[in-house]
């Protein structure tokens, strides 16, 4: 496995090792030793995995508090471009982001470490995504920003008029809003 590191520091893109040949391919998708010898020391304890149509964008979205979630995400079919925006408030890529093309093609992962944001569009027709988190799933913990928040400013890839999002997302918070609960704790 080949671990990249990104603009952000713990944001790390992760390279599979793969094996072709003519009945088809194998690789290693995750290998806990060799996570950890390259600084990833989350246990994970729940795999997730949706299935969307080209357009759709999921997120922002995170986990809060204690029940921060870092996620280890990949495609199984279809392409899409993967985000995860800094929001560890004395960050100084606080606000920033990272975007990944993630695809069966390529077959690359994006580590995300707790206190981001995540979200993704599709750019295939259809994309199934699969990932990996550290902590369970709390409802009351929950917060999402818009995906076209201004102030973060990400080209998802997807005309304006061919954006599909949940309402929920439609009517999340903007990152100021994430800012001001920082300072009310």
């Amino acid at each position: 496995m080949n671990f990249i590191k990104t603009s952000i520091p713990g944001v790390i893109i992760v390279e599979p090792k793969i094996f072709k040949d003519d009945r088809g391919y194998f690789f290693e998708s995750y290998n806990e030793q060799e996570f950890i010898k390259n600084g990833i020391k989350n246990r994970f304890i729940q795999d997730n995995q949706s299935k969307s149509s080209y357009g759709v964008i999921r997120g922002l979205h995170c986990q809060l508090g204690e029940h921060s979630q870092a996620k280890l995400v990949r495609v199984l079919q279809g392409k899409v471009l993967d985000v995860a925006v800094d929001t560890r408030l004395n960050s100084p890529t606080f606000g920033k982001h990272v975007a990944v093309e993630l695809s069966s093609e390529n077959q690359r992962q994006l580590f995300i470490p707790r206190d981001f944001l995540h979200g993704f569009s599709v750019l295939s027709d259809v994309a199934i995504f699969a990932y990996k988190v550290d902590n369970f799933y709390n409802k009351d913990s929950e917060f999402g920003i818009r995906y076209d928040d201004p102030q973060i400013n990400i080209n998802w890839q997807i005309p304006s008029e061919k954006i599909i999002t949940s309402a929920k997302d439609r009517i999340a918070n903007t990152l100021q809003d994430l800012i001001n609960y920082y300072k009310t704790r």
